[in-house]
C-alpha cells in the first residue's frame, strides 16, 4: 500500500504549482523562466522564489533533454512586435490559456514574431512544439522548416499552410451579426476602423490598394464581414489594435460632417474605445450623433458610461484549445481542430441614426 504523504513529497513539481504558491499565472510564471515579456524584477523574484521553496527547476533546455528528450519549450510565434503584443489584452488571455493547458507536461513558453532575428530563431530554437498566433501565408517558410524538424504545429485563426491544425474563430459570421444589427437600427453609411492589413502595418484610408494585397487573416474577415451587409463600406486602417490608433482613425473619419459615416464598425474593442474618444473630442454624440461597434468583449479602462456593444469571443478558451492540440500531439494522439463562436452584446453605443 502507497503512502499518501510520501507520495505526494517525491511528486515532481510542476510549473501550474509554482504559479499557484507565487499568486501569478501560469503564463507570469512562464515568461518569468523565459525571461520574455513584461515581468517585473519584483515579480520574477516572487516566482524563482517559489520555485526554489518547491525544488522545480524550471523549463531549462538542457536538463529537459537529458531527462526527457524533449527541451520543455513550446514556442508562440506572432506577427507583431512581442512589445506590441502584450498591450493587447486579446493575445495575453490567449497566453493564459496555452500555458494553463502546456502545464500538464511541464512546458514553459517561448515567443518569437516572424520578423528579424526572431525569424531565424523560429528554425533553430529549441522547440517541443509551436503555436502560430493569427500568421498569414507568409510563413509558409518557416512552417516548412519547423515541419522539416518534426515540430508538431497548431494555429490560432490566421491562415497556415494545409494540415496545421486551426482553432478557428466566427470573424466573418460575427461582424456580419453587428452589421446586420446596425442595419437594422436603419443605418446605411457606415465605416469600419480595421486592424493592420499589412506587413508594413501602414496607417491610413481603407482603399483597394491597401486592401488587395492585405495579409492579415483576421483583419480580411472581419472585413469581408462588414461588406457582406454594407458592400462599399470604407473606412481606415490601424497600426494595430490600441486606443490611440482608434482615436486617430476616429478624428479621420467624423471630423468633416459632410462625409461623416453614421455608424463604426472597430475591429477591436481598443479601436472602438479611441473611436468614443475621438468623437467626444468633436463634441459628437455617441450614439446619437454615432453609433460605435466593437470586437473581443475586454474590459477597457477609462471607458464608463458606456457599455460597449460589441462581439465577445473566447480568448482564453482559444488559447486552452491550442494548449490541448500540442499536449495530444506532444504525447502521440491526434489534434481536434475547433471553431469557436463570438456571441453579440448589445450595449449602449448603438441607436438608430439621428440623420
Amino acid at each position: 500500500m502507497t503512502d499518501d504523504s510520501t507520495a505526494s513529497t517525491t511528486a515532481r513539481p510542476t510549473l501550474a504549482a509554482v504559479a499557484r504558491l507565487a499568486g501569478v499565472s501560469n503564463s507570469t510564471a512562464s515568461l518569468a523562466f523565459s525571461g520574455t515579456g513584461p515581468v517585473s524584477d519584483a515579480t520574477r523574484e516572487r516566482v524563482l522564489a517559489a520555485a526554489r521553496q518547491l525544488d522545480y527547476a524550471g523549463p531549462d533546455p538542457r536538463a529537459r533533454s537529458l531527462r526527457r528528450g524533449r527541451s520543455g519549450i513550446v514556442g508562440v510565434v506572432m506577427e507583431e512586435r512581442v512589445a506590441d503584443a502584450f498591450r493587447d489584452p486579446i493575445k495575453i488571455a490567449l497566453l493564459d490559456g496555452i500555458t494553463d493547458e502546456i502545464a500538464a507536461v511541464d512546458a514553459g513558453v517561448l515567443i518569437l514574431t516572424d520578423a528579424g532575428e526572431a525569424a531565424q530563431r523560429i528554425e533553430d530554437a529549441p522547440m517541443d512544439a509551436v503555436v502560430l498566433v493569427g500568421c498569414s501565408p507568409r510563413l509558409d517558410e518557416s512552417v516548412a522548416t519547423l515541419r522539416r524538424r518534426g515540430i508538431p504545429l497548431v494555429a490560432i485563426e490566421g491562415d497556415p499552410a494545409a494540415g496545421v491544425p486551426t482553432i478557428g474563430q466566427d470573424n466573418r459570421e460575427a461582424t456580419r451579426r453587428a452589421a446586420e444589427h446596425l442595419r437594422e437600427l436603419g443605418h446605411r453609411d457606415v465605416a469600419v476602423v480595421a486592424l493592420p492589413l499589412t506587413r508594413d502595418r501602414a496607417r491610413g484610408p481603407l482603399t483597394a490598394s491597401r486592401r488587395n494585397p492585405g495579409s492579415s487573416t483576421t483583419a480580411l474577415d472581419r472585413l469581408a464581414g462588414a461588406r457582406d451587409v454594407f458592400p462599399g463600406a470604407g473606412g481606415w486602417t490601424t497600426r494595430g489594435s490600441f486606443v490611440e490608433e482608434g482615436r486617430i482613425a476616429g478624428e479621420a473619419l467624423l471630423e468633416d460632417p459632410a462625409t461623416r459615416p453614421t455608424a463604426i464598425i472597430a475591429q477591436s474593442d481598443l479601436l472602438a474605445a479611441g473611436v468614443i474618444r475621438a468623437a467626444e473630442e468633436l463634441g459628437l454624440d455617441v450614439p446619437g450623433d454615432v453609433s460605435v461597434v466593437g470586437f473581443d468583449g475586454v474590459r477597457v479602462d477609462g471607458l464608463w458610461p458606456y457599455d460597449l456593444t460589441t462581439l465577445v469571443q473566447p480568448a482564453v478558451e482559444k488559447g486552452r484549445a491550442a494548449g490541448r492540440a500540442i499536449v495530444d500531439m506532444l504525447e502521440g494522439g491526434e489534434p481536434h481542430p475547433t471553431a469557436f463562436t463570438s456571441v453579440f452584446h448589445r450595449g449602449n453605443t448603438t441607436a438608430p441614426p439621428s440623420r
